[in-house]
Formats: C-alpha cells, structure tokens, sequence
C-alpha cells in the first residue's frame, strides 16, 4: 500500500513538472510572437501545441484538461486587452475562447487516448513474444530430449554388450560396435556444439550481437566444417560475384549452415547437396538443396518445432532432426530472419534470409 502511494505521489509530481515546464516554454516563445507579430491567433496555437505535449508526456486525462484551461487562462491573461486582466466579455472572445478550449480538449483527449492505444499494442506485442519465446523453448527441450537420449541409449547398449560378451564375439562384431559408439559419440559432440550456439544468444532477449561479416567466408567456413565431418559429402557452392558484407554472427550463421547440410546428407538418401546464395533487395536468401526423397507433407509445417523428429526406423542413432532444425530456426529468427522449407520435384530445400544493413541489434 505505501509503495503504490510512492508511485502515485511520483506519478503527481512528474505531471505537475513536465506540464508546468511545457507551459513556462510556451509563454516564453508565445511572448516572442506576440512581441514580433502582435497577433494573438499564432500565441493560441502555440498554446494549443503546448496542451499536446503535455497530453503526449504526462499520465491520464487530468493533466490534459488543466492544461486546456491553463492556455485558455494564459492567452487571455497575457496576450488580450486589457493586458494582465481576465476578461472574456469582449465583444468576439467568448467564441475565440471557447472554441480554443475545444480543440484543446479534443487533441489532448485524443493523444491521451492515443498513448494508451500504443501501450496496449506494445503490451500485446511483448505477451505474443514472450508466448512465442516459451513455445520455441518448450519446442528445444523437446528436440533435446529425442535427439540426446538416442544416441546415449545406443552408446549404453552397445557397451554393455561388448563388454559383457567380449570373449564371444567376433573382430568384425568388435569393430562395428566400437564403430557406432564413435559415430553416436560424434553425433552428440555435434549436439553439445548447437547448445553451446544458442547460448551465445542474449538470454531472454532471443537476439544476437551481429557484425558486417564477408558472406563469401562464413559459406566457405561452414562447407569446410562439413567436409571434415562428413568427407563422402559433395557440395556445390554458389554465392554471389558482389563481395557482400552481411550483418550476423558469423559462428551461429555457420552452424545454421552445417545443421540443414547435414540433414540433407542424412535425411535425402543423396550425397549431392547445393548450396546457393542469393541478393534479394534488401536481404541475402541461402538455398540448401538436396536431390533425395523429400520431406513427408505432414511434416513441412512443424519440423522446426520439433515436429522433424521421426522414430529412427532405420535404427540409425543420428536420424533425428528435431534439435538441429529448431536450434536453426532460433537462431535465424534471432537475426530477424526467415526460415522455410518446401518439397522440390526431386529432394527438399531448405531456404533462410538475413537481412541486409546496419547492425540490426544495436539499440532495440
């Protein structure tokens, strides 16, 4: 109860301030007028201005009503004859005053009005991102769940039984167990990698720092970083002749790019990835195109929400796509992006935007 007085009591003071500073400065500038033009229809805008701004800048109505009958007061005390004396029975004053009061009235009650309208809309906003923020982490933590606990659960069993049935098996039964506890070893390797990337994402906040980063490099980074994961993967790379200098973060941009050129080696049944960078007008578009079987169309709407994951059928431990593409979709939406994904005759493409311009996360 006595910190809502505070407030209250700080809310009334920072009124009564900003509104008796708006008018000190419109009396100030209305007298310079006044003293140049001896007109006082210009003194009445001014002071009908000064009702705005205080509308504009203070809490609630009530400020703005006093206002309108503090310019009103004003334009009559100070700038009608009989000069320093309230006098509204001059023939003409009456309806110069009263309508001055009306449209004072009016413009404060509608920019008060105004200024809620925003706040709400503003309010709003920050629920739909907040609900949007939780449904992405919701969406992660899912991916996690499936991604992790497969490859653990395979590392698990696999040791188990080559240590409880050492002596029975074979060299090729030894080699191909201590053979998929690396690749499933590997595979988790690559999933503490994507977690570590979304740390680097200001937390709460789902933006990035971005810098102008050489586009040409980051692409070639990225391609490299696969090649040495995955040396039977082929891909044909394609940016544009125009050195171009994207705002991002250069270490999440690439891994957003290994992840969907994974998927593509893992999930297309082709080895064959393209990979093109188109200039749009004010953004950058990269196509990550495989030449397999596509994506199942029940699957296209959710499969960055975690609705990517499948039941590894082929018993393949790394056939899970949940994490890598929600962790993707994070990122990109992070640098105000767009991500997609949409069938072609032959294969699938992935396709995500970066805009174009200044520093995009200075200052917001």
């Amino acid at each position: 109860m006595q910190n809502r007085e505070q407030m209250d009591f700080i809310v009334l003071l920072k009124n009564i301030i900003i509104t008796a500073g708006i008018f000190i400065l419109a009396t100030i500038l209305a007298i310079a007028f006044f003293h140049y033009s001896l007109n006082s229809t210009s003194v009445a805008i001014i002071y009908v201005l000064a009702v705005m701004l205080v509308a504009r800048y203070t809490t609630g109505y009530v400020p703005g009503i006093v206002a309108t009958f503090l310019g009103v007061i004003c334009v009559n005390y100070v700038f009608t004859y009989p000069f320093m004396n309230l006098n509204f029975s001059i023939d003409g004053y009456p309806v110069t005053f009263v309508v001055m009061a009306v449209i004072s009235g009016l413009t404060s009650a509608l920019t008060t009005q105004f200024k809620k309208q925003n706040e709400i809309l503003n309010e709003r906003e920050k629920l739909l991102m907040e609900a949007e923020k939780e449904t992405m982490r919701a969406n992660l933590l899912r991916a996690v769940s499936h991604d992790l606990r497969t490859p653990l659960t395979s590392i698990i069993g696999m040791a188990d039984t080559y240590l409880a049935d050492n002596g029975r098996l074979t060299e090729k039964e030894k080699s191909y167990m201590v053979k998929s506890i690396s690749e499933d070893a590997n595979w988790l390797l690559n999933m503490v990698e994507n977690l570590l990337s979304v740390t680097r994402i200001r937390v709460g906040e789902t933006r990035v720092n971005t810098s102008p980063e050489p586009l040409e490099e980051v692409v070639s980074e990225a391609v490299q970083r696969l090649r040495k994961r995955l040396p039977k993967a082929k891909v044909r790379v394609q940016v544009p002749e125009e050195f171009l200098m994207v705002p991002m973060d250069a270490v999440l941009i690439e891994q957003v790019i290994i992840n969907l050129l994974e998927n593509g080696v893992y999930h297309s049944g082709s080895d064959f990835i393209d990979l093109f960078v188109v200039k749009a007008e004010n953004e950058v578009e990269f196509h990550i195109v495989d030449h397999g079987k596509g994506i199942a169309p029940d699957r296209l709407d959710t499969i960055f929400d975690g609705g990517g994951m499948d039941s590894n059928k082929s018993g393949d431990s790394h056939r899970g796509m949940g994490i890598g593409l929600t962790i993707c979709k994070t990122i990109i939406h992070a640098h105000h992006g767009t991500i997609c994904v949409r069938n072609q005759e032959q294969g699938a493409e992935f396709i995500f935007t970066l805009p174009l311009g200044e520093n995009i996360s200075d200052g917001e």
